[in-house]
Formats: C-alpha cells, sequence, structure tokens
C-alpha cells in the first residue's frame, strides 16, 4: 500500500515557494490527473445500506462457527470466492467486485458512523467536512451541465449533517430525491423531485417573463455583492433554471423505462433507485447515491435471519440488475460502485436473534471502473472478532475509491480560514485498483 498524504507542512512548503515565484511539480500533476478523470466522463455511485448491514449474514461468512447462523455459503463466478445464499444474483457478477473483508473504525453509533463513513472523519470539531459526494462531484462534475452533478435518492436518516457539501458551499450540495413505499406489490415505489415543472396555472408565457424580470433584479443585484455566499446562491438556482429548461429532467421520469426493465430492478425504493441511478449516470451526472432501507433498514439488532431474507429481494435486484445494465451499455467501466453502511454486526448473535453494533471488523464492497473484480482484501479471524490481515479505516476507503475513479485522494479544497483539506488522507488499497 502508497500513502496518499499531504501534510501541513507540505502545504506551507508549497505556499512558500509559490509566493516566491517558483512552482513545484507536483500540484499541476494533481490539477492535471483531476481534469483527465473528468474528461473521461467518470461516474460513481454510492449505494449506501442504511443501518449497518451484517458482514457474518453476506460477504464474510463463519461456516462451522457458532457466530455463523444458519445461513450457507454459495459458490460464485470467482473459483474460491464464496458468498451468502442470499445473494445468488450477486455471486453470478462476482468477477466485477471486490471484497473488502477488513474494514475497521472507532465508532458504533448511526448517526455518528454515518457521518464518518462519508466524510471520512468524526463528527464535531470546527471544520465542517464535506460528504464524499460533494467533494467528488466537485472533481468529476460540470457546473454548466444541465443536470445536477450530486443527486442522493431516499437518502434516509441523518442526510442533513453526512451528506452535506460541509465548507464546500451549497452549490455542491446533492439533489434529493424523495421516495413513497409502493401501497401494494403491484405498484412500483415512487420516486421524485419537487418543482421539476412549472406550476400548472401559469402559462409558459407568464413564466418566460417572471424569469426575465428574476434575472435582470439579480444581475443589479449580484453587481455590488461577489461574496462567496451570494455567488454559490445564484450557482444554485441558476442550476435549477437550467434543468428545469432541459429535456435533461426526464432522466428522473422512471415511467419512460418498460415494466420488464422497472421489475429486473425490484418494485421498491432502492431497486428503483438503482434503475433511476443507471439513468443519470446515462445523461453525465457523476454521482449518485442510492439508500437501501425505510429508516435504519439493516439495524438487525432481534431475529437476524428473517430481517435479512427480507433485504435481500431489494438489494440483489436492484444491486445485480445495475450492475449488468451498465454493463451492457458500455458504461461499468468509467463507473465506479461502492457499496456500504455505518458499521458492520456483531458476529456473537444476542438473546434476540439479532446482532450488534459492530464497528471493529466490516465488509464494504467496490465495483466497476478502476477496480480489479473478483479480488478480496483483508481477513478477519475465524471468530469474526478482528481483522487479522489487511485492516483498512474509513480514509483508506475513501482514498481507495477516489484513486479508481482517477481523482488523486490528495486534491485539495480550502476550508474556512484558508486551510488546505485533502479529499481523503488515508492508503491507496492497491491490491483492489486496476
Amino acid at each position: 500500500m502508497q500513502p496518499h498524504r499531504i501534510n501541513r507542512r507540505s502545504w506551507m512548503q508549497f505556499a512558500s515557494f509559490a509566493a516566491g515565484g517558483y512552482c513545484s511539480g507536483w500540484l499541476p500533476q494533481l490539477v492535471s490527473a483531476a481534469e483527465s478523470a473528468k474528461a473521461q466522463g467518470r461516474h460513481c455511485v454510492l449505494l449506501w445500506m442504511s443501518g449497518g448491514p451484517s458482514q457474518l449474514d453476506t460477504f464474510d461468512m463463519k461456516p462451522g462457527h457458532v457466530n455463523g447462523g444458519s445461513f450457507k455459503e454459495r459458490s460464485t463466478s470467482v473459483p474460491g470466492l464464496r458468498f451468502s445464499e442470499h445473494l445468488p444474483k450477486l455471486a453470478k457478477h462476482a468477477e466485477s467486485l471486490a471484497i473488502l473483508r477488513g474494514v475497521s473504525t472507532k465508532e458504533g453509533d448511526h448517526e455518528r458512523g454515518t457521518i464518518l463513513m462519508r466524510t471520512g472523519h468524526i463528527p464535531g470539531g470546527p471544520v465542517r467536512y464535506p460528504s464524499i459526494g460533494s467533494a467528488l462531484s466537485k472533481s468529476l462534475g460540470d457546473e454548466q451541465g444541465e443536470l445536477p452533478n450530486y443527486v442522493s435518492i431516499a437518502p434516509g436518516p441523518f442526510a442533513r449533517n453526512s451528506i452535506s457539501p460541509g465548507f464546500l458551499g451549497p452549490k455542491f450540495a446533492a439533489t434529493s430525491v424523495a421516495s413513497a413505499a409502493p401501497a401494494n406489490d403491484d405498484e412500483f415505489a415512487q420516486l421524485r423531485v419537487d418543482y421539476l415543472q412549472r406550476d400548472g396555472g401559469i402559462s409558459k408565457r407568464r413564466h418566460d417573463d417572471r424569469l426575465d424580470l428574476w434575472r435582470s433584479m439579480q444581475a443589479r443585484f449580484l453587481a455590488g455583492r461577489q461574496t462567496d455566499n451570494v455567488v454559490a446562491h445564484d450557482t444554485v438556482y441558476q442550476s435549477a433554471i437550467r434543468m428545469l429548461a432541459s429535456d435533461a429532467k426526464d432522466a428522473f421520469d422512471l415511467s419512460n423505462e418498460s415494466d420488464s426493465v422497472r421489475k429486473a430492478y425490484g418494485k421498491g425504493t432502492f431497486g428503483q433507485g438503482c434503475l433511476m441511478a443507471r439513468r443519470l449516470i446515462e445523461r453525465g451526472v457523476p454521482l449518485v447515491e442510492v439508500t437501501l432501507g425505510d429508516g435504519l433498514g439493516w439495524d438487525t439488532l432481534a431475529d437476524t435471519f428473517t430481517r435479512v431474507r427480507l433485504l435481500r429481494g431489494q438489494r440483489e435486484a436492484g444491486g445485480a440488475a445495475l450492475v449488468c445494465e451498465l454493463r451492457d451499455r458500455d458504461l461499468l467501466d468509467r463507473t465506479t460502485i461502492l457499496w456500504g453502511g455505518e458499521f458492520g454486526r456483531t458476529p456473537q448473535i444476542n438473546s434476540n436473534g439479532g446482532r450488534d453494533h459492530f464497528p471493529q471488523a466490516f465488509t464494504c464492497v467496490l465495483a466497476g471502473g478502476g477496480i480489479a473484480g473478483g479480488t478480496v482484501q483483508g481477513k478477519t479471524s475465524n471468530d469474526g472478532m478482528e481483522v487479522i490481515d489487511g485492516k483498512i479505516d474509513q480514509q483508506d476507503l475513501l482514498a481507495t475509491l477516489c484513486s479508481a475513479l482517477g481523482v488523486p485522494p490528495s486534491t485539495e479544497n480550502i476550508a474556512e480560514g484558508g486551510r488546505p483539506i485533502a479529499i481523503a488522507e488515508g492508503e491507496v488499497v492497491q491490491g483492489v485498483l486496476r
């Protein structure tokens, strides 16, 4: 593994050289690499498993041990790599997946763990760190695009702080897609973005007149107020206006897909969210996040095995269909997928037949562009209680995701007070990259 770190001393050294009229070679290289990733049209999909998925019942089973539970293993498309019996569709795509079984953090609270995994930093303190979605969309996106650069579908609990743009400001915030579960088994979940159409009582002419008036007033307002907050506010409005006027917004309309395709993804919120992710990626959106679970869906503190069986139908169809369709449409090599949650689950089964919070040793999965599929990184002990090889933390995971996308993890953004902060400060797990 190779470190990708730029500390404060390095930054100050660079700053002093720049002030003297000199420039070292590393900054242009970082800029060039980030621009290359943007030019290549790279995409990222974050499949967020809200509540903390059980690693022992999915990708890191312990057959024959009392902690293993009642589920059986099954073979996959990669010889020697085995998943839970409840992952048959993903097992067929194992050659596209990299399994990281050595993830370990120090945060076992749902909200704090969610913020930690999505930003790389423990919550609290003076710096408002941006989510990885905001940071990557800034590096990969087009500020003049017709669609948002970061879309979060059914973001679930703790979204306010965990998908916040932090010090990057509101123009790098996620556009949220609201959800409504299907009323019955015959219907599809409803996903919507509010205000994509003008009000039905306002004619196009009246709408355009209002827009012209707003633009003239806005231009006068901006003329003497070019502060960061005002410019960011204007950027958000201009982006919304472009999307409203564009046919690209049809990417959010799943009724344009056949029922057979929609059923292949699953009728629930997660499955339909994965389908929307594919449609958004096709239209150039660089960062899409889809959350599984109404509330804390993976919070299997009781009756784990029944709960995991129920979740399987949602997780399996959506994730497998997404990988399959991205491959069929020649998009998988340009799209990196990260599957994970805020922590894992205890190897020991509690008195309620469930598994408790367990951040010490759990699993995340990478797939698609830049990823060496069919690989496993990290190993836990026979009882699943600790990582015994290939231990990584949230910063290492995010640095690896950045590298897979072609974005140098050491790419810096400037926080309040002029402090430079890298997107991710961890070590890249080279063994899962290609």
